[in-house]
Order: structure tokens, then sequence, then C-alpha cells
């Protein structure tokens, strides 16, 4: 490779969604690990795009939790602590459970939804990490949307940014079966077709409960805790 060859290729859209695609991608999985740097000037050079490209993504990485700045210092890729998790998925739990009790309420489970839990089985029997935890965002963000709160998606799609990294730092699917999930999934899905609304309130809690306990577990053992 020359100098004047890009490090990584951006497939052919949106210079900017492209390279915020990438630098994503690598984020969550493990590419770039946490308290890394990532500089205008790194992924200038890493890709060969301007500078103010550059800065674009990084702002959009940094709004959508996957990296933090503070004033005067680099962007950095976060290290989470046990108090954020637990707090993460505090914020998480309250806003899918308006969102799931809503649909509830209605007794019809979106048709966007039950694609999207399609997508999670086809993952459970990949068997491939990385498919796992995209299929799994993608059921829970369907959930949400279903809603047509826009408000609510938003404040959603927030932390969602910081809820991925998570799972791609610490690989908490890993301790479970791809099967559980998807049938914790199915559960939920189930109780929003009955019309059970406080079933599926329980249902999502300990979904979310089970998959905050194996991120904190893991990242206690990383820590040697």
């Amino acid at each position: 490779m020359t100098d004047t060859e890009p490090r990584y290729t951006l497939a052919p859209s949106s210079m900017i969604d492209a390279l915020y695609e990438s630098m994503r991608k690598r984020i969550i999985n493990g590419d770039l690990g946490p308290g890394e740097k990532v500089t205008e000037a790194r992924l200038s050079s890493d890709y060969k795009v301007a500078r103010t490209t550059a800065k674009a993504c990084l702002e959009r990485l940094t709004a959508a939790g996957l990296l933090r700045r503070s004033a005067h210092r680099s962007a950095t890729v976060p290290e989470f602590d046990e108090q954020e998790i637990l707090d993460l998925y505090f914020t998480r739990g309250a806003i899918e459970s308006a969102a799931v009790v809503r649909l509830a309420e209605d007794a019809a489970v979106p048709a966007e939804a039950r694609r999207a839990q399609e997508g999670v089985e086809r993952a459970a029997e990949s068997m491939v990490f990385e498919e796992q935890v995209e299929a799994d965002i993608a059921f829970h963000a369907a959930l949400v949307d279903a809603v047509g709160s826009k408000r609510l998606s938003r404040m959603h799609e927030l932390i969602m940014g910081e809820v991925h990294l998570t799972m791609g730092q610490f690989q908490a699917h890993r301790t479970a079966r791809p099967t559980t999930v998807a049938a914790e999934h199915a559960a939920i899905l189930q109780a929003i077709d009955d019309g059970d609304v406080d079933r599926v309130a329980h249902d999502l809690s300990a979904h979310l409960t089970a998959a905050r306990d194996r991120l904190i577990d893991r990242r206690r053992a990383a820590n040697g805790a």
C-alpha cells in the first residue's frame, strides 16, 4: 500500500454517511478500543477524506454516543463503568416499556416488529455475533418506532448508540444462547398480540434486566472483579 492509498475503503454513497458507517462498525466491533483517541487527522489519513468530512463524522459519532469529547480534548471511544451501564438500562427500560405497553393496548404486533423478529431468528441460526447484535438492536428499535411518536423514537435513538457499543465491547451476547434471546423477543411480541399490558411490561423488564446483568458480569470479569 502506498502513502496515497487509503487504509479503508468507503461504499459509493454519501461520503459522510459511508465514513460514519465504517467508523461505527469499527468502534462497535472493537477495532477501536475503549479510551482510544479518534481525531480529524487520523480519519483524514486512514480514509483519505477532507478534514471537513472527518469533522462532520466525528460530530455525528459523538452525538450517537459512540465517541466522547470534552473541551479542548480529542474524541475518544467511551469506557463504561458499572454505574453508567445501570443508568443506561434504567433509561432504556423506561422508554421501551412505554412503547410496548402502548402497543399492547392496541393488541396488534406491527409488521416491522415481526420482520425484525425474523431477523433475530435468522441471526440466532447463523451464530455470527455481529449479526446477532445488529438484529437485536433492530428489533427493539422497531418496537419503539412502531408507536409513531417522533419524540420517543428520538430519545431511544440517543441512547441506543451507547447500548450498541456496550454490547460490542463486552460481547455479552456470547454468554447467552441466541435462541434464548429470540425466545424472549417472541414472548414480548406474543404479549403485545394478546393485549396483555402487565405481561408485556414484565417480559420486557425481565429481558432487559438479563441483558444488563450479562453486561455487568462481563465488565467485572474483564476487570478481574
